[in-house]
Parts: C-alpha cells; structure tokens; sequence
C-alpha cells in the first residue's frame, strides 16, 4: 500500500513587501526556497514557551542543514517588542541563526490564520502548506515528519541542497566585557556584588569597596559541569542569592540550581536533573527533580524560593533535605488570586522577600504581585490586570500600567521594579498599590545623569546596597548604579576587567578571537622593532581605564628575534605606537601579534567593549632593505 502524501495543497501566502529582514541581508520570497522545505517559527522574545522551543530549532537546522530552511516571524506581544533593533538584540541574546522577518502588524500572522505563540507552518518543497502545530516540544514531531517530506520529495529529485546564504546580526556585534546581564544580589553588608553575566555563561563578583572584578564563577563555555570556579559550566544563568557564604544560582537554561560555595570556590548542582520538566506540579528532591526555566531567586527562612518560569508558578526548595515543590500557582497562566495554590500567574520572573511576604514581577500579565510566606496564605494583586493589559502609567491600583517587568527589590517597606519594557525603574508602595516613575525617561538608552533624564534598554533587575541601587542594564550590556541621595545615574565601571575577557593571572588562555593576515613586509637586517598601532572607527576611542595586551611570537626566532621580557606585555594608558624590540636577520617568517583591545563609544566612555585578534605578519628580511621598522595596524570598528 503506497504511503499517503505529506505534500501541500494550498499555496503558502508570500511575505509582504517592505518588511524589516533580521539575520540576513536581503528580504526572502518564498520562490526563492523552492526546493527546501521551509518552517516558519511565529514567536515574541517575552514568551517563555518561545523561548523553550528554540533549542528544538537549533537542533532540527543541524540534522536538515541542507533540507530545511527556518524563518521566524516575530509577531509582537508588548509594544516594545515591535522594534527591530530590540528584536535585533533578542536574536543575539538567544543565538538565533536563522532569517527573522518582524511582523510588527501581524500581516504575515493573519495571512496563515495564526492564534497563539509559539505556532509553527511547515512549507513543502513545492511551496505548499503542509503542517501546522501550536505549542512546545517540537523536535520530535517535526524530525518525524520533515523526514518523511525530505524522503518523498528527494525521491522525485525535487530538494535543493544548495546552502543558503545568510548574513548572522552575531557577526557584526561587538564583543562587550558583559553580555545580556539578567540578575542582581548583594552579600548581607554590602561589600560585594554578583552579576549573572548570563550570555557568556558565568557568575561575575565585583567588590564594591575596591571597586574592581574580584571574581568570574564558569564562562569558559556553556554546559551543566560541576568543580571549581574555572571548571565549572552554566548554560544562560540568571537569579542569583547569597546567604552566608553560599551563592545560589537559577541556572536557567539547564533547568537547574547550583549552589556556589564561596569560602571553597566550588560549584556543585543543587537541584535539577539538566533536563526541562514536562510534567506540571510533580515535586521531587535535589537533582533527581526536573524543573522548568528558574528565573530568579531568594533565600528567607531556610527555604530558596524560586520565580519558575515555565510553568507560572512559585517554587520553594527547603535548603536542609533539598525537597523541591510548587509553593504558588496551580501552573495555568492568568491573573487569578487566591489561596497559594489555586491562584493563576504568568511567567513570574522576578521575586524578593519583605516583611511576611514574597513580592513577585508576573511579566506576562505585567504585575506586581505578593505571596504570603505562610503556607495557608494567598497570592494578592498590587497593580497588574490581564495578559493584554500593559502600557505606562503611574497611577493606585487598577490604574497603574507596567510593560513585561522583570526585577523586583523590597527595601524599607518600599517595592523597586525594573519595568523592562518601558526602560524605567518604577517605584511602588505595596500598602497602597501607588507606583511612580522613579528612575529613566522612557526612552531606549544609554544616558547617565538625574533620574528623569536618564536612559536605560531593557533593565532586568534591581537590588540595593549601601544606599546606591545597581541596575542589570541588560540590552547596554551594562551595570548601572543610582545615587538614592544625589538622585544621580551613573555607569560601573570597576577595575580588573580584563579578567572578563578570559585572560588568566599568566597571560593568554585558548584564543577566542579573529585572525587577521597581514601584507608582507620587507625589512633590513640588524635592530629593529615592531611598531604596533591600533586605529579605531569613528566614534571609538581606547578605554584609558584598561590595559591593552600585547604578545609577540615569531615562527622563526632566528629571522625575527623578540626578547623574551618584551614577548608578552600588559601596557596601562597605551600611547600608539607600541613599540617592541627585535633583531632581524636575513630570511623568511611569520610574526603573531595577539592583541586584546579594551574600547569605548567617544561619547558614552562606559560603554566597554573588547576585541580580541590575531594578526598574523608575513615578514621578510633582506640586505636590499634600508629600514627595520616592521609596522602594523590593527583596524577596530
């Protein structure tokens, strides 16, 4: 019996003209796919269901490379969401390597009769419908059936396996000392702060008092590995809490919670199996537990409470028998209160602990929200209405509009919030529900100065220490620090950032850069040197505050000599050329100049951005030559 078809009838609609295009150069009709079978992705970047399929994507783009052609269609929830240059920033948050189209008016969602996110449109190789699905946990069902629609029409030599070009926004993003920082905590005085630095998949300690990076937990790739600080693997951290000498973080996209013990320097798993949990509701003990997206953390009485995410609820961990177990939310996405385990949430991602309380960020009902610590208590609503009620406005209680907020602290009876997508931090009085702009003008930004006027993108978290509060300026990559007494933003800027570009106390660790061939040069023999320049884009300069590191190895000593004390350099407050001695003697080789390049925007100086490279230098010494000057320049934009 021949097996049925899995071929299209209806024609898939094409995109609108004058859309905006995003990991390519140029938009994609759907003609020029024939031959491929193409999967349209209909996402928003706030959706955590969203955000759990794209590990399936990736993994179906790696087995059908040539076959298989993924689109995303950002169709937008929030306002905010609706940018380019903000979906831009979600594409590199989550390494998305495949064309998104933003369909900010929902003209590509109607056109395929779209209703809910994430939802999927399979397009056969003849450029017909073929399958439609709505939900999480993909990579099965589509593996299944893209398999069988490649065999079918691979039988008639109807695929194209030409590989596509696409032009990745990753590659020409710089690299910055933090990337998509997410969470926040302070140690119980104070003196040190930890940044989960969540796209280069590590904890970052910073001391407050020396004001320098004192510490980098993991960052040597993602993964669920456990030792000591250098061996040690996170995949996208976010929630951190300290209590004691005990770090605790949400290690989100491992679905795990690792304990960081800071006297020992060591990381070890907590609770979590490294799997995404499927079932709802099913409790469980230290790492036989499956859990889904923790997203934040806090500590209070003996118990780590957790924000989880995935499926809407509170979580509580009790810290002496690791027994792990929804605390509130019955696990269906509203906003409904009541008793802590009938009450409805909605992506909470945010929590903190005040009085006899948790206070809770429910992002996708943009809520602020409070949960009594008493096992026998409610879930309450201080201002926060529906999943599609959202905006910005001050205001008491059902008045009040926030947009997708992400962070919450509780600091002297007062709640501080980092409203994500209105760039603010709102103030709120939980006895009153009032809530005031405190802090941001509202436009997307990177502007110190007072309160009103300055400018924030995206903040994720907010914590409080020593009368200053530090803000997870996440799309800046950036940590922001505001003045409670001058009323004043500025931008941390701490010493020791070096050690988070991944170099060690005895110099280069594995390269991770770019490789640059230079043109020849020719030079006499005898004492020389190799001059090194660094040229900056416009609206570029050198950070003054970092070191430039410089290291030279010649293939052949004998052609080019470096002196072993001049080899490898770390020069404060660079002066260009830098000049390196050298002796040169007749013959052939290649000189490696490894450079690291700390930089900032001229005008916002704590933008910190660095560049790590390579320059390999074809050098030829000959008696025919005059000068013994080998110069090179190194280009940076």
């Amino acid at each position: 019996m021949a097996q049925e078809s899995l071929a299209g009838k209806t024609a898939a609609p094409d995109f609108p003209p004058g859309l905006d295009w995003l990991n390519t150069d140029h938009p994609i009709p759907l003609a020029d796919l024939r031959g491929k079978v193409v999967l349209l992705d209909f996402w928003t970047y706030c959706c955590i269901n969203c955000i759990h399929v794209i590990p399936d994507l990736k993994r179906l783009e790696e087995k059908y490379a040539d076959e298989l052609v993924v689109i995303g269609v950002h169709s937008a929830k929030f306002t905010t969401e609706k940018g380019t240059e903000n979906i831009r920033e979600a594409i590199l948050r989550y390494g998305i390597a495949h064309p998104v189209v933003n369909d900010r008016d929902f003209e590509v969602w109607r056109a395929y009769a779209v209703h809910a996110w994430p939802s999927f449109v399979i397009i056969d190789p003849d450029g017909k419908i073929s399958a439609r699905h709505s939900g999480e946990d993909v990579y099965d069902l589509f593996d299944a059936f893209i398999g069988a629609l490649v065999a079918e029409f691979d039988a008639q030599r109807r695929i194209d396996r030409t590989p596509t070009r696409l032009a990745l926004e990753r590659d020409r993003a710089p690299r910055s000392l933090f990337s998509f920082p997410g969470k926040l905590a302070t140690d119980a005085e104070g003196r040190t702060l930890f940044v989960s630095d969540s796209n280069h998949d590590r904890i970052v300690a910073i001391s407050l008092e020396e004001g320098r990076v004192v510490d980098v937990i993991g960052g040597a790739g993602s993964g669920l590995t456990d030792g000591l600080y250098s061996e040690a693997r996170f995949n996208k951290p976010q929630g951190v809490a300290v209590d004691g000498d005990v770090l605790y973080v949400a290690d989100t996209e491992n679905h795990a919670i690792r304990r960081v013990d800071l006297a020992e320097r060591t990381v070890r798993t907590l609770a979590g199996t490294g799997s995404q949990a499927r079932r709802s509701n099913v409790s469980g003990s230290g790492k036989s537990v499956e859990l889904n997206s923790p997203w934040d953390l806090v500590v209070h009485g003996g118990r780590l409470y957790v924000a989880m995410a995935g499926p809407h609820q509170l979580w509580s961990v009790d810290l002496s028998t690791l027994e792990a177990r929804p605390y509130a939310g019955s696990g269906v996405e509203n906003i409904v209160d009541g008793p802590l385990r009938e009450a409805a949430l909605a992506q909470p991602s945010g929590v903190t602990a005040g009085g006899e309380k948790l206070y809770f960020v429910d992002s996708e009902v943009s809520a602020v929200r409070s949960a009594d610590l008493d096992p026998e208590g409610r879930v309450e609503t201080i201002v926060g209405e529906g999943l599609f009620e959202y905006g910005d406005r001050d205001g008491v209680g059902r008045e009040v509009r926030l947009q997708h907020p992400l962070g919450i602290e509780y600091h002297e009876g007062v709640l501080y919030v980092a409203d994500t997508y209105n760039n603010k931090i709102k103030r709120i009085d939980p006895r009153t529900s009032r809530s005031d702009t405190f802090l941001g003008s509202g436009r997307p930004g990177m502007r110190d100065g007072p309160a009103r006027e300055a400018e924030l993108n995206e903040p994720n978290d907010v914590v409080h220490a020593r009368g200053k509060l530090y803000i997870a300026d996440t799309n800046n990559h950036l940590i922001r620090v505001f003045d409670l007494s001058t009323h004043e933003l500025s931008t941390l800027t701490p010493a020791g950032v070096e050690r988070l570009a991944g170099l060690s106390p005895e110099g280069f660790c594995s390269f991770a850069g770019d490789s640059v061939l230079a043109p020849r040069r020719t030079v006499g023999p005898g004492s020389g040197t190799i001059d090194v320049s660094v040229r900056f884009a416009e609206g570029y300069k050198i950070n003054p505050a970092a070191p430039f590191y410089l290291e030279s190895e010649s293939g052949d000593p004998a052609v080019v000599g470096v002196a072993d004390v001049q080899r490898r350099q770390s020069i404060e407050g660079p002066s260009f050329p830098v000049r390196v001695p050298a002796v040169f003697a007749e013959g052939q080789t290649t000189v490696r100049l490894t450079m690291i390049v700390y930089y900032c925007e001229a005008v916002r100086e704590n933008l910190c951005l660095f560049k790590e490279v390579q320059v390999l230098v074809p050098v030829q010494v000959s008696a025919d030559e005059d000068s013994r000057t080998v110069e090179v320049t190194l280009e940076v934009d």
